[in-house]
């Protein structure tokens, strides 16, 4: 694909010869006081432009309307022809705009109708204007410079605007020939020169300029190819009001604009202030500023009319009350630069100056039915007023896809106020382009980009899937942590800030930790200040390597999180401790239903038992003095259990207490025992009664 197309390159030849001298016959009202002028005064007289001024008004204002939209790479040379041709201005860019245009023409003046027409012609200009073409503009050199190896895309195509007043039909295939031979000409001196570039395309639009009231003796004829390098085209226009229009209709073909007319402005008169009327005004810009319309088949809804026989279109859009400021941020799909068509009108200089005061106006589709949809806007930045275009339709943003419950879902939890911070922190605004920044470092264009890729490293989009951007205490690292460079101040700010974390982790204090999605109360303290190390670690590792002060915040926090083995174990433990007493809670309720059935079950065994046994001990009857049998099984109600046993005991406590009842029953106990006292048998006990004597402990006898 070839750069530079032929709107890169226009050349502008103005005829100069004696009978541009004609008038226009289009009359102009000098005397505008008719109401006011007294009785005895001689009203003036109307006047009436020449083909020369008709023809220089014209192309000013297309060279205004492309200065206005392109200020850059849109160049156009202006050339005067008469006996010689006169080149106005070169294609540097310090040479383009319309005060140096304006300037050389007042010093070529009008042309002279007492000079022979026969040394006369426009053929110089038209030559000069081929020679010019193949001349290398600074956009074509610089282009050809980076791309050495590829050189052949640099393209040389350009335009040529002639405005005459011709013969013939056969002057003007005259004049067509001599550009197709000139340019054959400048090709062959181009291809071995480096200053030159030989021409692969040209545009030749020839404008016949004639009085208003006469015949045309040149027939329109559409765009045609002459050759492979020339193509054609032929506009018959009365001089006045209507080249005015041709030339506003051709400067929008030829750069791809398109016209918005802004409808009832309300506006004080000037004789009368305290009232108002309503107003429009035309604006041209690019046509992308309407490719909405173009999409959606709105346009005709916009209000699109005709103008001229339907030779030029407008989109009509609707003014809406302004806002005292523009703190609001709207959504823009494109910002175009705009030019008003008519500028030295009263109502076009009243809107200019209303925005380049700061003020921002809503515009709207004319609706007959339904709601109002607000589509432009107009601002201005850096003394520019841009066209900006809003999005009014569906946009991808209201309803936003479900990131974490799929189809259908909505995520609510955008950090939609730390974008907007993020926003105005990188708003970009337009600087003047200078060599002496571009020497001292990146231009700002590339700065502005170095800077958006930084902030941008690691950004999450949602609440819940961060944690260190929750944290108020972590902001002061955030906001330095994507400089370029530190200072010895941020790094201390930096460590600071890490230093309160550590200092939050042993007070144990909570974090804003998201428990979407997850079920209880989310993740245990430990964990929190472990997910959080690991975000802050993944943030600034994405910068290390901007400077060594990067390196050691990363360092400070490598070796803040990094805890003792003592500690570690220490926290293992307590950590398996509490897991253990978990699932002791856990599980006891089971445990304990378990047990209690199956002691139920045991004890209403042994009880059944029992029974059986008192049942036979009935049967077999013994005296009272004999002792009982050695094998006799001990009843359950002679085994005693002790009061800690009370309830769901053992099977082992169970089967010892009956053995140690059983056990006692096999032989005649110790009569010592049974008396005893504090576990001591007491001895001698019917000595007391024999001889009436008190015995202690020592074997002493008292009365």
């Amino acid at each position: 694909m070839k750069m530079f197309s032929v709107s890169h390159k226009t050349a502008f030849v103005v005829d100069h010869c004696p009978y541009m001298a004609e008038s226009s016959r289009q009359q102009v009202e000098c005397d505008v006081l008719t109401k006011s002028r007294g009785q005895g005064m001689i009203p003036l007289a109307p006047v009436s432009k020449s083909l020369w001024t008709c023809a220089v008004e014209c192309s000013m204002e297309y060279c205004r309307i492309l200065y206005d939209v392109y200020p850059l790479k849109k160049l156009i040379n202006y050339i005067v022809s008469d006996s010689e041709f006169h080149i106005l201005n070169s294609w540097r860019q310090e040479d383009q705009s319309t005060h140096e245009l304006m300037s050389a023409l007042a010093a070529v003046g009008p042309p002279n109708p007492q000079e022979d027409p026969e040394c006369c012609s426009v053929l110089h200009g038209l030559v000069a204007a081929v020679e010019s073409l193949c001349k290398i503009t600074e956009y074509q050199h610089e282009a050809r410079t980076t791309l050495m190896d590829t050189a052949d895309r640099v393209a040389n195509r350009g335009r040529i605007i002639c405005l005459t007043n011709a013969k013939s039909d056969t002057h003007v295939r005259m004049l067509e020939d001599c550009v197709q031979e000139t340019i054959l000409e400048q090709n062959k001196m181009a291809a071995g020169s480096d200053r030159l570039m030989p021409i692969q395309q040209c545009e030749l639009v020839l404008v016949h300029i004639f009085p208003q009231g006469e015949d045309t003796l040149v027939s329109d004829r559409p765009k045609k190819e002459v050759s492979s390098l020339l193509t054609s085209e032929v506009h018959s226009v009365r001089a006045g009001r209507h080249l005015a229009t041709k030339l506003n209709i051709l400067v929008q073909q030829h750069f791809d604009l398109a016209s918005t007319t802004i409808t009832n402005i309300p506006m004080k008169e000037e004789q009368h202030a305290n009232t108002s009327a309503n107003y429009d005004v035309e604006l041209l810009h690019h046509r992308d500023a309407h490719l909405e319309f173009f999409k959606s088949g709105d346009l005709h809804m916009a209000g699109s009319t005709s103008r001229d026989s339907g030779l030029k279109e407008t989109v009509t859009l609707k003014w809406c009350t302004p806002r005292t400021n523009s703190v609001e941020l709207h959504y823009c799909t494109g910002a175009y630069r705009i030019s008003p068509t008519d500028v030295n009108s009263r109502p076009s200089s009243c809107l200019t100056n209303f925005l380049l005061n700061g003020r921002s106006v809503l515009l709207e589709q004319p609706r007959k039915s339904g709601s109002k949809v607000i589509s432009h806007m107009l601002s201005s930045h850096g003394g520019e007023i841009f066209l900006h275009v809003l999005n009014s339709t569906r946009s991808t943003l209201e309803d936003p896809p479900s990131i974490s419950e799929g189809c259908g879902g909505r995520v609510t939890d955008y950090r939609i106020t730390d974008f907007g911070e993020f926003m105005r922190e990188n708003r970009l605004t337009p600087v003047p382009e200078s060599p002496d920044a571009e020497a001292s470092g990146k231009p700002p264009a590339e700065r502005a980009k170095a800077q958006l890729e930084r902030y941008t490293r690691y950004w999450p989009m949602i609440i819940s899937q961060t944690t260190i951007f929750n944290m108020q205490a972590v902001v002061p690292l955030a906001n330095l942590i994507v400089k370029e460079s530190l200072s010895e101040e941020d790094l201390l700010t930096c460590q600071k800030t890490v230093y309160n974390l550590v200092d939050m982790e042993r007070k144990n204090d909570p974090l804003p930790i998201s428990t979407v999605g997850s079920r209880g109360k989310g993740p245990k303290r430990d964990e929190q200040y472990r997910i959080m190390w690991n975000e802050l670690e993944t943030l600034v590792k994405t910068h290390v390597a901007g400077s060594e002060r990067h390196q050691r915040v990363l360092d400070c926090i490598i070796a803040c999180r990094s805890k003792p083995p003592e500690e570690d174990e220490r926290k293992k433990r307590g950590r398996k401790r509490e897991d253990k007493e978990d699932k002791a809670e856990k599980n006891i309720n089971k445990d304990s239903e378990d047990k209690s059935w199956q002691e139920s079950e045991r004890l209403k065994g042994v009880v059944e038992r029992g029974k059986e046994e008192q049942g036979e001990s009935e049967v077999i009857k013994d005296s009272p003095d004999s002792p009982e049998p050695l094998n006799k099984k001990p009843r359950l109600e002679e085994i005693q259990l002790p009061e800690k046993a009370r309830g769901p005991v053992s099977l082992l406590t169970m089967w010892t207490n009956r053995i140690t009842v059983a056990n006692s029953r096999k032989h005649q106990e110790f009569a010592g025992r049974i008396s005893s006292v504090n576990n001591k048998a007491e001895l001698y006990q019917h000595l007391k009664d024999e001889n009436g004597m008190d015995l202690h402990e020592n074997g002493k006898a008292t009365r």
